[in-house]
């Protein structure tokens, strides 16, 4: 099992699906920052030298470092709570690992399976990877699907715009059906077992696969989803100040990341309602879920100006837009894009 994660992150890190991957990414960006000055910033955009004086710029490092060193630390605590440690510089190696990927790749299918194949080669089992990456996500997936209702309901800024439409509804279903199937995964991974068997045994059916190759998928799937669901209940009944700093990192975390345009719009002067543009960041985390764009590159701007246009005037809306993703994304890819080319290398020096 772990030749074959080995196998196939290195299909997802080849040099010629990054390169496209990486061209739909910029593309997708910089349509996305179009759409943002043409259609909310009324076409004007200013370079404001308020964003690089010194107090500004040393609060966004030290929330960045918040939302770095947090984003690790839930991680470790995560694997600690399952009976597994890596030493720090290994988890702080992989959040950027994990940046890259997930924003480099549609759907954020890539992130995942790096971290998987990443904690596999440090010697964790990939049950034991899978359950962690996976219960780092549901983390944060519980508390952003549970804020989001609420800020739709109560933000006076979204009135008009989501709650009131059709969109909504849509909204609601999606968060029912995200949690509904997170929740049977952690919760009742057998019943899941079922559906998915039937899957295989239909892509048999089809002839997409001979019967060899069945019996392996089959066998194969039921294990790992066996092994998952022993390794989420073996991370409930870890050590309880390991499960309980897992969620408090997950929450500074989040904090911290919705933190940033907040800080971003005080140092240019405004006067700043915390709480709105925390809600509204919220749910543009949320609407960002469900983008099969790389790393919702394009509909993350689109949505982030069209929510942020009545705060900021428009020659400051540009700005502060790409200046929250540069903080936020890109810093982060740039660091994982060195991190991952050096551990492939070390992988391929081992091989």
């Amino acid at each position: 099992m772990a030749d074959e994660t080995e196998d196939t992150y290195r299909k997802q890190a080849s040099t010629g699906r990054l390169i496209v991957f990486g061209v739909l990414f910029l593309l997708l960006t910089g349509a996305g920052f179009w759409a943002v000055y043409d259609r909310f910033a009324d076409r004007s955009f200013e370079l404001d030298t308020q964003l690089l004086s010194p107090g500004v710029l040393m609060s966004v490092l030290a929330l960045l470092a918040v939302y770095y060193v947090s984003d690790g630390l839930r991680l470790h605590f995560t694997l600690r709570a399952l009976g597994h440690r890596l030493p720090l510089p290994k988890v702080f190696k992989l959040v950027f690992i994990n940046l890259f990927f997930s924003n480099i790749t549609p759907m954020a299918t890539g992130g995942g399976f790096a971290q998987i194949w990443y904690l596999t080669r440090n010697g964790v089992p990939v049950a034991r990877a899978t359950a962690a990456t996976t219960i780092r996500t549901v983390l944060a997936v519980i508390f952003i699907f549970s804020l989001t209702p609420i800020f739709l309901l109560t933000l006076r800024a979204l009135d008009g715009e989501l709650w009131s439409s059709s969109i909504a509804s849509a909204l609601a279903v999606f968060v029912t059906l995200y949690l509904g199937f997170f929740l049977t995964l952690l919760f009742k991974t057998r019943w899941l077992i079922a559906p998915l068997s039937g899957l295989v045994a239909g892509i048999r059916r089809f002839h997409l696969i001979n019967a060899c190759r069945h019996d392996l998928w089959q066998f194969k799937l039921r294990r790992e989803m066996l092994r998952f669901s022993e390794s989420f209940t073996d991370y409930l009944k870890g050590e309880r100040r390991f499960v309980m700093l897992s969620v408090f990192f997950t929450a500074l975390f989040l904090l911290s990341l919705f933190s940033f345009p907040a800080l971003l719009i005080h140092g240019l002067g405004y006067e700043v309602n915390y709480l709105v543009t925390l809600g509204l960041l919220v749910v543009t985390t949320f609407i960002m879920y469900f983008s099969p764009t790389p790393g919702a590159s394009g509909i993350s701007e689109g949505v982030f100006g069209s929510f942020f246009r009545d705060i900021l005037t428009g020659n400051h809306l540009v700005l502060v837009t790409i200046a929250w993703r540069f903080i936020t994304i890109y810093l982060g890819m740039l660091a994982g894009l060195l991190v991952m080319q050096r551990e492939l290398i070390k992988s391929h020096q081992d091989s």
